[in-house]
């Protein structure tokens, strides 16, 4: 036992404080809602002393609010934590490397997830006052007694894997070893299926996380086979040893060439590219609001940290692994054209935005390819991760929000058809006008933070393909000629841009033009109407102006931490 407690001294405990915050937060809340009053009788004795755990639980205790508090509770300070020591930078152990890097991410997380441990607040409501059924109730007061009940016991199980998928995507983020990055990256995943289907009276919510298990875990599988290959072809899976025996290499190895191959189909199901996303649409249409938003936000950007580790430390070194970002290029036009057209034909606004997550996977996609291409110079590179990186952090903000507004709505039985936005102009200006601010940073409208981050992916990509491109001559069959074909991803993201322009406002133009179904407001949610309102604020702060420059100083320094700087 005191091997485990020297092991972990001051400084290390430092470098992981939020992590040991996550984790101190999931054995509060095992913990607390079972201390009670029961006592137990000394041998041979009449004196009872007091355990404390099980008999009648303490008012206190009982409190089906208590876990949600726990939970933003540790959020927020896991969340400042990691912002307090973005600059500490040592090893934990020697699977785990924490820097600014992985600090940033861990901010992303975190802060999804506090914004969705506030949304549940009111979608997944605790009702301390709440008695059971009596026999003069009506069906339907009986009804609403038995799930108030059933929602006040499932608090705690909620808010353990919420804080789980947190604390593995954390650790995840700081992996230098590609096996404790899959196991890690497999307890958020894991705690993120049972949370798709947590709402198990709607047969939607079934239906959604059986699929996405299904199909998760077998891309799961097929990575960790491959992840097997790599084992057997280097004899380590540590990533700066894969990294220097991919550098050695002449030919290429089959067993590293169809491992890495593996590993990207597995990685591609986490960030939602196309082919893979099959079963994208379908998690967030049937997981509660909060929890597609941690999808399309968390969960993603969880992805693309597992993806640069892989190709821009173990793949990148040399230019045999140029062959991966080809296939990366192709990947990426036909993730985000694919998106923006399925994205076009869809009614369900939950289902749209999934589909538009897709779509700005394949943007962050597109800025990996460049990369590859084998022009990028170190700043050109440095300029695309940085790119990559912001567009993950301010994601939080206008991907988060819309899924927040439409918590709101789940509040009264809706938000699964485009419908339910209709007149909600009428209903709550404010809410409306932050929702059509969040389409409009989705769409890369200036002067919002979503214009700001596609600005920095494309002029990255055309700052790379310039290296061997003629842009001086006249003639534009000449310069198409010159320009390299990297060039061409900057199109196809400005392309899609306008492409999505169409279904973005038309959010916009139901909320502001259609008449709504009923003229009430909207039910009383002031935490969460503050935070959609504050997500848009803030939209709009980090996409001009001082705050976006001190962000994007944020966000290169952890890329320069990352290369080694």
């Amino acid at each position: 036992m005191s091997s485990i407690f020297t092991v972990i001294d001051a400084e290390t405990a430092v470098l992981i404080l939020p992590e040991l915050i996550m984790l101190a937060g999931v054995l509060t809340m095992i913990l607390i809602p079972n201390l009670g009053d029961a006592t137990m009788r000394i041998p041979l004795t009449t004196t009872r002393v007091p355990i404390l755990f099980g008999g009648t639980r303490f008012a206190t205790t009982s409190n089906p609010k208590m876990p949600n508090q726990i939970a933003l509770a540790t959020f927020g300070l896991a969340l400042a934590s990691a912002f307090l020591f973005l600059g500490d930078e040592g090893d934990v152990g020697n699977t785990l490397h924490v820097d600014a890097f992985s600090r940033i991410f861990t901010m992303i997380f975190t802060a999804a997830l506090l914004l969705a441990s506030v949304a549940t607040t009111h979608r997944l409501p605790a009702r301390p006052k709440v008695t059971a059924p009596i026999e003069s109730d009506s069906s339907a007061r009986a009804d609403m007694k038995v799930n108030a009940l059933i929602d006040n016991r499932r608090q705690v199980d909620f808010h353990i894997l919420l804080v789980t998928t947190g604390l593995g995507m954390s650790l995840m983020a700081m992996a230098t070893n590609l096996f404790m990055l899959f196991v890690c990256l497999e307890l958020a995943s894991l705690s993120s299926y049972i949370l798709v289907a947590f709402h198990k009276e709607l047969d939607v919510g079934g239906e959604a996380g059986t699929k996405y298990f299904i199909v998760g875990s077998v891309l799961s599988a097929v990575g960790i086979y491959g992840m097997s290959l790599l084992y057997l072809w280097n004899g380590n899976l540590d990533m700066a040893d894969l990294a220097a025996s991919w550098d050695a290499m002449e030919t290429m190895d089959p067993f590293a060439a169809i491992g890495v191959g593996l590993m990207l189909v597995a990685f591609g199901f986490k960030v939602g590219a196309a082919p893979f996303h099959l079963a994208v649409p379908d998690a967030y249409a049937g997981a509660s609001s909060p929890v597609a938003g941690v999808l399309a936000t968390a969960s993603k950007a969880m992805g693309f940290v597992a993806l640069m580790r892989l190709l821009l430390i173990v793949t990148m070194p040399v230019e045999g692994g140029a062959f991966w970002l080809i296939v990366l290029s192709i990947i990426a036009v036909v993730t985000m054209t694919w998106g923006n057209l399925a994205a076009l034909t869809s009614d369900n606004p939950k289902r749209m935005l999934a589909y538009s997550s897709v779509a700005h996977a394949g943007y962050m996609l597109a800025a990996l390819a460049a990369i590859g291409s084998g022009l990028a110079d170190s700043d050109g590179t440095a300029l695309l991760i940085t790119a990559v990186v912001f567009h993950l952090v301010v994601l939080v903000l206008f991907k988060l929000g819309p899924f927040l507004v439409l918590s709101m709505l789940e509040t009264e039985g809706r938000s699964h058809q485009l419908e339910c936005l209709h007149g909600l102009a009428r209903r709550d200006p404010a809410v409306a006008a932050s929702m059509f601010v969040f389409m409009l940073s989705l769409a890369g409208v200036p002067p919002f933070s979503g214009f700001l981050s596609k600005l920095l992916m494309i002029n990255g990509i055309v700052n790379v393909s310039a290296g061997t491109g003629s842009l001086s001559s006249t003639s534009v069959m000449s310069w198409t000629q010159g320009v390299d074909p990297i060039f061409w991803l900057a199109v196809a993201i400005v392309l899609n841009s306008a492409l999505s322009l169409f279904y973005y406002l038309r959010i916009g133009v139901v909320m502001f033009s259609e008449a709504p179904e009923s003229e009430r407001k909207l039910r009383r949610t002031g935490s969460l109407r503050l935070a959609i309102v504050g997500c848009a604020l803030l939209t709009l702060l980090f996409g001009i102006g001082p705050m976006s420059e001190s962000l994007l100083d944020i966000v290169s320094a952890a890329v320069d931490s990352f290369m080694g700087n």
